[in-house]
């Protein structure tokens, strides 16, 4: 979060400002933050379902033309074949010399779905997810509560059609702007 909070600091030109849409393209550390939080927890674990055109092999597995096919991209974001070994730890640092996107070009990251059927409104979403996430650590430093310490978070999930928390994730927020920013939020 710390590093985070630097980046967007140096790109805003101080504590004392408001993040501008405009300056999210000069946040690289973000883009990296949000595609690591995407790629562990995807929105959607279970992408639109899709039909094979021909029988194909994939690595074994033989798919009969017309097989309807569900994607797991929950399962392909944390498959250390793809990942290496540290696939479970969050890690955004794996995505700074990797030009991967989020339009699923590239099927080790697939947040958004891929192909005729990938998320019309990825460009959108991503785009608003990281404005979001850069207001948020702008403004406010976020600590768990009652002294706990990170180790002790209950990072287990609920699998559905999106994915939730077992245990609820409690944070809480302590205002850190100055100046006229903060003047500008009260």
């Amino acid at each position: 979060m710390k590093k985070l909070q630097h980046e967007i600091q140096h790109a805003v030109g101080g504590i004392n400002k408001e993040v501008e849409e405009n300056e999210i393209e000069n946040m690289p550390y973000l883009d990296m933050v949000v595609k690591e939080t995407l790629r562990l927890y995807p929105v959607a674990p279970l992408l639109v379902p899709h039909v094979s055109r021909n029988d194909v092999v994939i690595e074994d597995y033989y798919i009969k033309r017309n097989t309807q096919i569900i994607i797991n991209a929950w399962a392909i974001g944390r498959d250390p074949r793809v990942w290496s070994e540290n696939a479970e730890k969050f890690y955004p640092e794996r995505f700074e010399h990797d030009n991967v996107d989020i339009h699923g070009r590239d099927f080790r990251f697939i947040p958004f779905g891929s192909g005729r059927r990938g998320c019309p409104g990825a460009q959108l979403g991503f785009a608003t997810i990281k404005f979001v996430v850069a207001q948020l650590v702008h403004c406010f430093n976020w600590e768990l509560p009652f002294g706990m310490s990170c180790d002790e978070l209950d990072m287990n999930e609920t699998f559905g059609i999106t994915i939730a928390r077992t245990t609820h994730l409690l944070a809480i927020p302590t205002f850190r702007l100055t100046g006229e920013a903060a003047s500008n939020k009260e």
